[in-house]
C-alpha cells in the first residue's frame, strides 16, 4: 500500500458527517460526546469554540495531532500526518460509533457521509501556473493560457463522478491555490501551500441495517484503490516532482 504521507509536506484524513436534522447542542449531551472521544485519545485536551464550531483538539504545535469538533448540523474528525493510515481510520470509525449514544444520531439521520484525503505541498511561486505544468489543460482553454505575455491569476480545476448508477456513492478531487494577484504582480512568493482534496461521499440515509462504521469502511477501501490506481501516479507525484524540479 501507498505510503501516502511521503507524497506531501503535510498529508490529512479527514471525516465529515452532515445530518437531516439538527444534533443537540445542550452542555451536557455536548460534553458526553467529547468525553466519550477523550476517553480513547486522552491527548486531546483542548476544547475550544471557533464560528459556532466547537472543537476538541491535541496540541497544534505537534506534527502529527487529532481533532474532532461538532456543529449544528455537522461532526467531523480529523488527523494530520497520522503516523498510520489505519490509525486515523480507526479515530473516526469511534467517533461515528459513540454517535447513537451520546447525541442520538441514527442511520436514518445521514445527510452525507464524507472522507477526505488531503494533500499539501510547500510552494514558492504561482501555484496556477505550476498545476497548468502538471496537469495539462483542455484544448479548449490552452489558446488563453497562450496569450503572450498571460499570466495564470487562477487554475482551481475539480471533477466529480458517481460511482453507482444510483448516484450514492460519490468522489471528487479539487484543488485550492494560494497565490493571490499581489503574488503574482510583484514576483515576490512566500512559501504557501498548495492543496490537493480527494473526497468520497455517500448521500442520503442509511438503510435499515446499515452502520455509519461500515458504510465509513467501505468509503475508506474504495478511496484508497482509486487513490493507487489513478490519483498518485497522475496527480500527486507529477507534483510532487515538479516542485522538487523547480
Amino acid at each position: 500500500m501507498t505510503d501516502y504521507a511521503e507524497l506531501a509536506d503535510d498529508f490529512y484524513i479527514n471525516m465529515q458527517l452532515q445530518t437531516a436534522l439538527e444534533i443537540p447542542q445542550q452542555r451536557d449531551a455536548a460534553t458526553h460526546f467529547f468525553e466519550q472521544v477523550q476517553r480513547r485519545y486522552p491527548k486531546m485536551r483542548t476544547l475550544v469554540t471557533r464560528e459556532k464550531e466547537t472543537f476538541l483538539e491535541e496540541d497544534k504545535e505537534l506534527r502529527s495531532y487529532r481533532w474532532v469538533s461538532l456543529d449544528v448540523r455537522r461532526i467531523s474528525s480529523g488527523v494530520v500526518n497520522p503516523p498510520e493510515i489505519d490509525d486515523a481510520i480507526a479515530q473516526h470509525r469511534q467517533v461515528l460509533s459513540v454517535l447513537p449514544y451520546s447525541l442520538a444520531v441514527s442511520h436514518l439521520d445521514c445527510e452525507s457521509l464524507n472522507l477526505v484525503f488531503g494533500f499539501d505541498y510547500t510552494y514558492r511561486g504561482n501555484h496556477n501556473q505550476l498545476l497548468i505544468q502538471t496537469l495539462g489543460l483542455p484544448d479548449a482553454l490552452q489558446a488563453l493560457a497562450d496569450i503572450p505575455g498571460a499570466q495564470c491569476m487562477g487554475y482551481e480545476p475539480s471533477i466529480q463522478v458517481s460511482l453507482d448508477p444510483e448516484l450514492r456513492t460519490q468522489c471528487r478531487i479539487s484543488f485550492e491555490t494560494r497565490s493571490t494577484p499581489s503574488h503574482i504582480r510583484s514576483r515576490e512568493y512566500p512559501d504557501e501551500q498548495l492543496s490537493v482534496y480527494f473526497a468520497l461521499r455517500r448521500i442520503d440515509s442509511l438503510q435499515a441495517g446499515e452502520s455509519f462504521e461500515a458504510e465509513f469502511d467501505r468509503l475508506g477501501v474504495l478511496g484508497r484503490r482509486i487513490l493507487d490506481d489513478y490519483i498518485v501516479e497522475n496527480v500527486l507525484q507529477p507534483l510532487q516532482q515538479a516542485i522538487a524540479l523547480q
